[in-house]
């Protein structure tokens, strides 16, 4: 996944009510409680044997394998992030925290070379819905980050409307992204 999938994701985990399992043991106690109680299930969604499932269980392997800790934070609480996706996508919205190259063009044979800003932006609610909708519909990354631009235009450098009209804004060359829907 992209930068903009990443902190959807992220995102998603921050806004989990309890910590995440973070032994071994408790992992695969989750996951084999969500199959409920089939470590053959467990082992193949893993990729793993169910040998070591069960040693997982017993406590004889110790240190989580890669691919057990992903699937834990993947699978945490999901009620909980769905949740909190409805709440930002119908009321409370998304924060987009970047610095990236924002480019624009303007009023007709006008054009700014972009520059590396760094925006803190709250985004209303309609964007959020269209940032979780795109990425469950499997987007791609360049989707994301349309809608992501297309967000900050207007609520930053259009100021909701109430200026620059005709702007449009390139979002390129991106350092980093933190979204917050918690």
């Amino acid at each position: 996944m992209g930068i903009i999938g990443d902190s959807l994701n992220k995102a998603a985990t921050a806004t989990a009510t309890r910590p995440i399992p973070k032994s071994a043991g408790a992992q695969t106690r989750f996951h084999v409680r969500h199959e409920k109680g089939s470590t053959r299930t467990v082992a193949q969604r893993l990729g793993i044997s169910q040998r070591a499932v069960e040693r997982y269980l017993k406590g004889q392997i110790k240190t989580p394998r890669p691919e057990l800790a992903a699937e834990t934070h993947t699978n945490w609480q999901p009620r909980v992030r769905e949740r909190a996706k409805k709440q930002a996508a119908r009321s409370i919205g998304i924060i987009i925290e970047t610095r990236a190259r924002f480019g624009f063009t303007a009023a007709p044979g006008t054009f700014d070379d972009g520059r590396i800003r760094r925006i803190t932006q709250h985004l209303p609610p309609q964007y959020a819905a269209r940032l979780f909708d795109a990425q469950t519909a499997g987007a791609s990354e360049q989707q994301l980050q349309n809608i992501a631009a297309e967000g900050l235009q207007e609520q930053y450098f259009k100021d909701r409307g109430r200026r620059a009209d005709g702007l449009v804004v390139e979002f390129t060359d991106i350092d980093y992204v933190e979204l917050d829907y918690s």
